[in-house]
């Protein structure tokens, strides 16, 4: 089995393996993997925003490499007081409010959506700091929530991103394996005490990078 990893804003400022990188040629467009013992796909390649990330050809170049276990690694705002700022989360659901891509816009298809927990649990025992369980929700993007959408949303998930959701759902798609970890970078608007600004958010990744380090070598290490 092949290990691919997910980064996101969380692995900016991170000093990553040495990789070979690799532009994928898929039917939905081009994607740039990293590819080593393991693949990783970094998902604002190009600084996209959330908003703009070619989906379908990123989880379609995973595949097509030989990729069939996911691991996304990302940042997430707290929905809840309990979920404290620099914790981490391991959801075992999600749900969206905005659309979310497919690989089977041609033809009647049903998907079952999950996020795999055989997975999810393996996860779980290698950050045995993280949080298991938990609703992480996906918002469009780019713009933050506002304080009403999170009041609205903090009765249904815990986690509040953009980019989690489509994965697994594609993932899911393709019969791949995926699991999240995300890591809480902010309360979600209204919920701290400072104004909630994309540069805060990089700010605390910034602050974490060892430890998301630490985190990727031992998922390498013990899922790659």
């Amino acid at each position: 089995m092949t290990l691919g990893i997910i980064g996101g804003t969380s692995l900016l400022f991170s000093d990553l393996p040495t990789f070979e990188k690799r532009c994928i040629y898929t039917p939905f467009g081009n994607a740039e993997l990293l590819c080593g013992d393991v693949v990783m796909l970094m998902r604002h390649q190009k600084d996209l925003p959330p908003h703009r990330i070619n989906f379908r050809a990123n989880l379609s170049a995973l595949a097509l490499v030989g990729v069939d276990k996911i691991v996304s690694i990302g940042s997430s705002g707290s929905l809840k007081p309990k979920i404290t700022l620099g914790s981490i989360v391991i959801p075992t659901d999600y749900m969206s409010i905005s659309d979310i891509p497919s690989i089977h816009d041609h033809k009647i298809e049903h998907i079952r959506p999950e996020l795999s927990q055989h997975l999810s649990k393996k996860l779980s025992h290698i950050v045995p700091e993280a949080k298991y369980g938990g609703i992480y929700v996906q918002t469009p993007g780019p713009r933050i929530e506002t304080i009403a959408e999170v009041q609205a949303l903090a009765k249904f998930a815990d986690i509040v991103g953009m980019t989690v959701a489509s994965e697994a759902t594609l993932a899911c798609e393709l019969d791949m394996e995926f699991a999240a970890l995300c890591t809480v970078d902010n309360y979600a608007n209204g919920l701290g005490e400072v104004v909630l600004t994309y540069e805060h958010i990089l700010a605390t990744s910034r602050s974490n990078r060892y430890r998301t380090e630490q985190i990727v070598s031992a998922i390498i290490k013990k899922l790659g």
